[in-house]
């Protein structure tokens, strides 16, 4: 089967990267048996071993095996969202449960948890380096989650959760997809008031793309976003917006209402079966928050504020709106029209007129320089690599000791692919028998067009997930479970949305923002009104977020979320907070995929705002030296990125800022802060 299944056999492409060219969904299947069988042959051997347990027969055998599992499951996931189509759904709707119940095998394998537990208890006599000890203590607490300690009976539970958790969590993902490529908004050039010729483009290439005449408005974001905020017709606004809000939520075979309630009990019984009283407190044991108090401290001491600041922002759009001869409220899809409208009086600012400066190739560029300049990493194509799908474009990575990694831009939407934007690796660095270089890729959703021209947000995205990828690539670690991102999830975003901050850097914008017809540089008066806007909206944007964000906690926290109707519990939820009228939550429950299309997120939507903590503080540190590419300030920062796992978060974040963070500029950075 080695011979003739791609997955199995040696990848001999640029770097090891995976033969795109030659793997087939029917390659999967039977990838899959084999490489579980051979996973499973080596967790028994680690089990049977007549030798006392040690760290190498024990703990670094559990790392060297499963890399066959590692390798297909990593390509069949990437390319189940990156590019879709019903035959890889198919089989992710039949491996999901299986796999699962593969993964509970091993982590309750009660041989393996008998020596890993062993060497827990003398792991002070045990002689070992950091990095060793923090890997037994988290491959000891990662069997304690998983159920390892409980009897044979609540170990079988923990088993039947998992297996339904996970076939449950494909169906969510799956429906929202589904709800996403099957709807679309047809326009005729009447139907176009106010839509300027960027968005046009990207409306006509999604019609085309769709084999329909004229334009169409799809769910993507790249482009329903736009349409909210530049359409006239409040009408077409309105059907747009419902549309969007409405994804996961249709009475029939895609609808995700009844399936929020069973994930949301099975995630509380299985929390129950370990000790905890909730999900919410289970999975925030095992954050840098510690417990839910923390968690609701933090989005409390923003919400009022953010709140207010909303207020405010809504009387000026009323106003406006007033002026133009409207009468009534401001609904949620009437919110980002008149914020451009606003924004173009108050700050001159004109998201048409400012568009056209950031082509995205200049600005990928731009995040590669960056890079370049703060980490001494280069970025080169390789243009003889096989790739996925014709958008996608491979670079090799090199610093001055040499190759570094393989990066993928995934940059389109298309018909298929997930919404949203994410990073994901294909191969995760390590360095335990061999040097492992990553192969780390970047997906977007911008609405593609010749050229493609993004929203300074869309543009802040691009730089939010390469910081994700900088975090895989820059990976310095001996054990692949401490690689790259695998970190604590209020940790990971760190790197992530530090990194925006050299976007808009003055000297960024001058030398990549540039006319995609002129090449003229973005003018000095218009970066400076760019930055003098970017704490307008902030009312909105933080409201939209941290309501998502207490919503997850709540539901996570509820004491018999079984009994959920889920629309019930949105709706006077949002009551309850005080959640203004003219904003929508940034994500309703039924197509909240961070929470409920895996596990990732759930009880840990927070974590956005946690690391924005960090991130801002973090980023003071180089606003403090007066460089934004200290040599030194940039060498403890890929300290921090190369760390992986290896240690302690805070340790790692006091060591690069020399103290414990404050959330004083994040208040600042969002303009919360009251005169």
């Amino acid at each position: 089967m080695s011979e003739l299944n791609p997955l199995l056999s040696p990848w001999t492409t640029p770097f090891g990267t995976p033969p795109f060219d030659l793997i087939r969904p029917e390659h999967f299947a039977p990838a899959f048996e084999a490489a579980m069988g051979e996973h499973l042959a080596e967790i028994a051997a680690i089990g049977a071993d007549p030798v006392e347990p040690g760290f190498a027969n024990t703990i670094e055998a559990l790392e060297r095996s499963g890399r066959a599992l590692a390798r297909v499951g990593n390509v069949f996931g990437n390319l189940v969202v990156s590019l879709g189509g019903e035959a890889l759904e198919a089989l992710d709707r039949e491996m999901s449960p299986r796999l699962a119940q593969h993964g509970m095998r091993v982590s309750l394998d009660p041989a393996v948890f008998a020596r890993v537990d062993a060497l827990h208890r003398q792991r002070e006599a045990l002689g070992l380096e950091e990095d060793q000890r923090r890997l037994l203590e988290r491959t000891h607490l990662g069997f304690i989650r998983s159920g390892a300690a409980l009897d044979e009976a609540a170990r079988a539970r923990m088993t039947e959760i998992s297996e339904r958790l996970a076939a449950l969590h494909t169906a969510f993902g799956q429906n929202v997809v589904h709800d996403e490529k099957v709807w679309h908004l047809a326009l005729e050039e009447a139907d176009l008031d106010g839509l300027p010729d960027f968005l046009r483009d990207g409306m006509a290439n999604a019609a085309a793309e769709r084999g329909i005449p004229g334009y169409a408005v799809t769910l993507s974001r790249s482009l329903i976003e736009p349409f909210l905020t530049f359409s006239a017709r409040r009408d077409l606004r309105e059907t747009a917006y419902r549309a969007w809000i409405a994804r996961g939520a249709h009475p029939g075979e895609h609808d995700n209402r009844p399936l929020i309630p069973e994930i949301l009990a099975l995630r509380a019984e299985r929390a129950r079966l370990l000790g905890y009283d909730s999900f919410a407190a289970f999975r925030l044991a095992d954050t840098m928050a510690g417990t839910a108090g923390a968690v609701q401290g933090l989005l409390s001491e923003v919400w009022e504020p953010a709140k207010r600041k909303a207020a405010a922002e809504r009387d000026r759009l009323l106003a406006a709106a007033r002026a133009e001869g409207f009468e009534g409220d401001i609904a949620p899809w009437d919110w980002r029209f008149y914020a451009e409208k606003v924004r173009r009086a108050d700050y001159a600012l004109d998201e048409a007129e400012l568009k056209p400066y950031f082509e995205f190739g200049n600005i990928q560029q731009a995040a590669f320089d960056t890079a370049t300049r703060l980490f001494g990493v280069t970025f080169a194509p390789i243009p003889d690599a096989p790739v996925y799908h014709p958008d996608v474009r491979a670079y090799e990575v090199r610093d001055e000791a040499g190759h570094v990694g393989v990066f993928l831009a995934d940059p389109y939407a298309r018909a298929g692919k997930r919404s949203g934007a994410w990073m994901s690796s294909y191969r995760d660095q390590e360095d335990l028998d061999a040097p492992v270089s990553p192969v780390i890729v970047n997906n977007n959703n911008f609405a593609k067009s010749e050229p493609t021209l993004l929203s300074f947000d869309d543009a802040e995205t691009l730089f939010h997930e390469f910081g994700h990828a900088l975090h895989g690539l820059l990976s310095r670690v001996r054990y692949p479970a401490q690689s790259g991102t695998s970190v604590r999830r209020d940790f990971v975003e760190l790197p992530s949305q530090i990194y925006e901050h050299w976007l808009a850097l003055p000297e960024t914008l001058r030398q990549y923002a540039r006319h995609h017809e002129t090449g003229e540089p973005v003018p000095d008066a218009l970066i400076a009104r760019l930055l003098a806007s970017r704490g307008f909206n902030q009312g909105f944007g933080t409201v939209e977020y941290t309501a998502a964000a207490l919503i997850d906690m709540a539901l996570h926290s509820h004491p018999a979320p079984g009994t959920i109707d889920i629309e019930a519990f949105e709706r006077e939820f949002l009551a309850s907070i005080g959640m203004p009228a003219e904003i929508g939550i940034r994500h309703r429950p039924a197509h909240f995929q961070h929470l409920f299309a895996g596990g990732g997120y759930a009880a840990g939507y927070y974590s956005y705002m946690w690391a924005e903590v960090l991130d801002a503080d973090g980023f003071d540190a180089f606003t403090e030296v007066q460089n934004p590419f200290d040599p030194d300030t940039a060498a403890r920062l890929r300290t921090l990125l190369s760390a992986g796992d290896t240690r302690d978060p805070m340790e790692l974040y006091v060591q690069f800022r020399g103290r414990a963070p404050s959330t004083a500029a994040l208040l600042r950075s969002r303009e919360l802060v009251e005169a």
